[in-house]
């Protein structure tokens, strides 16, 4: 691999020049490399699936320490656990368990770290079902800096470190130290039905939305759903575990009987699901801008008016804005609690610019940057007000009192006092991690 390959993430708006990269082989590379930066005193910081959306996996002049290679994964079919390294990707967790009967939750973009996801909370196809990700996370093997200038590994649980463990549950990644495998309840899953449904044009948007968000948030926890809003088109996505074709559309008949969509079914094995829904990598846009928002309560007509308006006018056909259903297993925390906050949403907002083709060219030189992000940026503040929080695993740069908007004021303290706990030197920094609580 070459060292461009190597520093480019997936989301090419950004681009560093770090002095070194390490592939770590197992845990002892990470300690080994920890060690190393803290005694020659280099800026760190940790990757995985490369999807860090600003670009915050990464850093110039300094080290990168990614744990991509540790894939290692033993399933307790008895226990109903799985333990897994933590350069696994969503799509290699889901079809490895698959091939057992077994899920979790994850998102639906198979390149993203399992890892990744599962520290920031974790939202996708089953979390009404299953909860958000983190909530089945049980433990976790942690590097973290200790001493003047050394690391050590250690392990959180229920019985161990739990304060860590509730923290990994939600905080984001590279916080507290760099996690290098984790230990996850499984749930059996034989078979799901996976419905897509497409309209032409956003004439049907406000039907489409309204009666999205009123059903599918109350309706059976097996059902989960999606629905991505593009320039030309109305994409509804919804997974009814353990169900038929025929109940997964009933379930969604409010919707699917707003104008005339084209709509498909499937069902089978959820590993055969998830992998064919995949885009591969040189297919997807270069370059992507996003913000992030929690909403408490239904859009109103003017919101919905707001999302067409916008998405008319988007800069490419593949820039969207995207909603994830919640309620459900989401409202209720596991045993330990989660660092996780955003348990009374409606549903997960997200607004996504895409552009550009994939080169190793920096994307901030592509002539549709400066409009993307302008669109992008337009968006988000005529969504406010009706917008409650944001989520870690897709950051908002530039927000005032992101740590609030994150986790809640209560939360984030709580995070802080764990961080001078774990990190009291603050090794692990970036541009929106967690501060401290001394300083």
């Amino acid at each position: 691999m070459s060292y461009t390959e190597a520093r480019l993430g997936w989301d090419q708006l950004f681009s560093h020049y770090p002095l070194v990269i390490v592939f770590a082989q197992d845990t002892q590379d990470v300690v080994n490399a920890l060690t190393w930066a803290r005694q020659h005193n280099v800026a760190l910081r940790v990757r995985s699936g490369r999807h860090a959306l600003e670009g915050w996996s990464n850093v110039d002049n300094g080290i990168v320490i990614d744990v991509s290679r540790l894939k290692s994964v033993r399933i307790d079919p008895g226990a109903r656990i799985a333990t897994v390294g933590a350069g696994l990707n969503q799509l290699e967790a889901v079809t490895t368990l698959a091939k057992q009967n077994f899920a979790i939750t994850t998102g639906s973009e198979g390149s993203v770290s399992v890892c990744g996801a599962t520290l920031g909370g974790g939202l996708g196809p089953l979390n009404r079902w299953l909860g958000m990700a983190c909530d089945s996370l049980i433990a976790a093997e942690v590097v973290v800096a200790s001493g003047d200038d050394c690391a050590e590994v250690i392990n959180a649980d229920s019985q161990h470190h739990s304060d860590l463990l509730w923290a990994l549950r939600g905080a984001g990644n590279g916080n507290f130290g760099i996690v290098t495998q984790l230990t996850y309840k499984v749930y059996p899953l034989e078979h799901l039905a996976y419905v897509q449904a497409t309209w032409d044009g956003l004439g049907d948007l406000y039907g489409v939305f309204e009666a999205w968000q009123r059903t599918v948030p109350s309706a059976d926890s097996r059902l989960g759903s999606e629905l991505e809003v593009h320039k030309s088109q109305i994409l509804l996505s919804a997974w009814l575990v353990e169900g038929a074709a025929a109940q997964a559309t009933e379930m969604l008949a409010a919707i699917l009987s707003v104008g005339r969509p084209d709509v498909t079914v499937q069902v089978g094995n959820w590993g055969d699901i998830f992998a064919g829904a995949q885009v591969p990598l040189p297919r997807e846009p270069a370059n992507w801008k996003f913000f992030s928002q929690f909403v408490k309560e239904p859009f109103p007509k003017k919101a919905i008016d707001i999302i067409g308006d916008f998405m008319r006018n988007a800069p490419t056909e593949d820039s969207n804005y995207f909603v994830d259903a919640f309620g459900g297993a989401i409202k209720s925390e596991p045993p330990g609690g989660t660092a996780f906050a955003h348990r009374d949403a409606l549903f997960y907002g997200e607004i996504g610019a895409a552009w550009g083709t994939r080169s190793t060219q920096p994307g901030a030189s592509d002539p549709l940057t400066s409009q993307a992000q302008a669109w992008t940026a337009e968006f988000s503040q005529a969504l406010r007000p009706y917008a409650d929080g944001a989520y870690v695993n897709v950051p908002n740069v530039g927000m005032q009192e992101w740590g609030t908007a994150y986790w809640g004021g209560q939360h984030f303290e709580r995070l802080r006092t764990i961080k001078a706990k774990y990190d009291p030197h603050n090794i692990f920094q970036y541009e929106q991690s967690i501060p401290p609580a001394s300083h």
